[in-house]
């Protein structure tokens, strides 16, 4: 899996919150893939908010030694 950058997966998701609030009514199957699209942008973030927790963990132990 590419390092997804944070900032845009944050824009996608926004983007598919807009899209839900300018809806008047819903198509049922669209809503279905910005579900499944918003989940795994949210899966795959929280997954790259792990490894920069970890990158950062790595340089303050770096720094303590």
């Amino acid at each position: 899996m590419d390092k997804q950058n944070l900032s845009e997966s944050l824009k996608k998701l926004e983007g598919i919150a807009n899209w839900f609030d300018n809806q008047e009514e819903v198509d049922v199957e669209k809503g279905l893939q910005k579900v499944k699209e918003g989940v795994k942008l949210i899966k795959e973030s929280r997954k790259r908010l792990e490894e920069v927790e970890n990158e950062f963990e790595d340089i303050k132990k770096e720094l303590e030694n």
